[in-house]
């Protein structure tokens, strides 16, 4: 009951525009894994042109660089090996990669290892999103996690493999 009580004065104290403003900069993703087990968690945060990812899954291979992209669909459908989140998030319509001469997708984010535990944590900014949902906003949309690294240049996704979790931004 004491717990309540100082979470109800806390959220007086902040006020309801201060609530809104904080779940407007900020939003959660859960992945789940291809078996439809929850594998990890991304905290995102908007930022001053860009979005900062706290990203941590653990289940995967150690001591490898894996692929971690931003796909256009939010939706983790593990019994189709998350093939429903479709696409890289690609608005300005561009080739994939960080080296393709008309690239990148606004969905690429740069390869991640996994360590020896077989976790990966991550901490990356990209300017090319919005935690928002105008054009280049990505709330709704999904992360994956692949299986291999991904080659910055070829197209679609940079040969980087099956996709092992996924993890809708909310």
């Amino acid at each position: 009951m004491k717990a309540l009580a100082v979470t109800a004065g806390l959220l007086a104290a902040l006020g309801a525009p201060a609530l809104a403003q904080q779940s407007k900069n900020t939003a959660e993703a859960n992945f789940v894994d291809r078996s439809g087990t929850e594998t990890g968690r991304a905290h995102l945060t908007a930022a001053d042109g860009g979005v900062l990812f706290e990203v941590e899954v653990s289940g995967l291979t150690p001591r490898k660089w894996v692929a971690l992209h931003i796909h256009e669909t939010g939706t983790c459908d593990h019994a189709g090996g998350h093939e429903s989140a479709g696409g890289h998030f690609n608005p300005d319509k561009k080739e994939h990669g960080f080296v393709a001469a008309n690239g990148p997708h606004a969905g690429d984010l740069p390869n991640q290892y996994v360590a020896d535990d077989g976790v990966l944590r991550a901490q990356i900014y990209s300017t090319m999103v919005r935690l928002d949902d105008q054009e280049r906003g990505i709330r709704g949309r999904a992360l994956i996690v692949h299986a291999g690294s991904d080659d910055y240049r070829t197209n679609p996704a940079g040969g980087a493999g099956e996709r092992l979790a996924c993890a809708v931004i909310e």
